[in-house]
């Protein structure tokens, strides 16, 4: 290799012509002119409007959106309140259903009661006059024996210690004492 020095050099030359076009046209022109050019044709074919309407129509889209959305949402909040009411309502007649079988069932258990107790009464009653019937029944039983002994008892004696001529006397007198009277 060699060791040759290369020179470089940061320095501009002095004077050196920029390429442009009939003279006078360079690039930055040439560039500024075409986006001038572009800028009023867009102007000419009404462009920005086309623009501006379009995006108007897309606003007037989003707040129709918008709009529908705020009455869907109040629709939705109006439903709920109605839901939530006639939760509540839901939970008041639960309530009120309770409270009516609670005091359906106390009356029941009372009547049951009431109907026990007068049961018990009624068969003690029952019970009492079954008993004095029995208690007549033998009452009546004993004194038809004791009147039955009794008269076998004063058959005997009668039989025993009168004759004939004591029981025509007993006639005679028992015969008077009708005819008195």
């Amino acid at each position: 290799m060699s060791d040759a020095p290369v020179h470089t050099s940061t320095e501009a030359p002095a004077h050196e012509a920029e390429n442009a076009a009939f003279g006078f046209i360079t690039a930055p022109f040439a560039i500024s002119a075409a986006v001038l050019l572009v800028l009023i044709i867009l102007a000419w074919k009404k462009v920005p409007q086309a623009i501006g309407k379009a995006l108007d129509s897309k606003i007037a889209l989003i707040r129709d959106q918008l709009a529908e959305a705020e009455t869907l949402r109040k629709e939705a909040e109006a439903l709920k309140a109605e839901y939530e009411a006639k939760a509540a309502a839901v939970d008041k007649d639960r309530e009120g259903l309770l409270e009516r079988a609670r005091h359906d069932a106390d009356e029941i258990v009372a009547k049951a009661k009431v109907d026990a107790e007068a049961l018990i009464a009624r068969r003690g009653r029952m019970a009492e006059e079954k008993i004095a019937a029995e208690e007549r029944a033998a009452v009546d039983q004993l004194r038809a024996t004791a009147a039955d002994a009794a008269t076998r008892a004063a058959r005997r004696l009668i039989a025993e210690r009168h004759d004939a001529a004591a029981d025509e006397t007993l006639v005679n007198q028992a015969i008077g004492e009708i005819g008195g009277r």
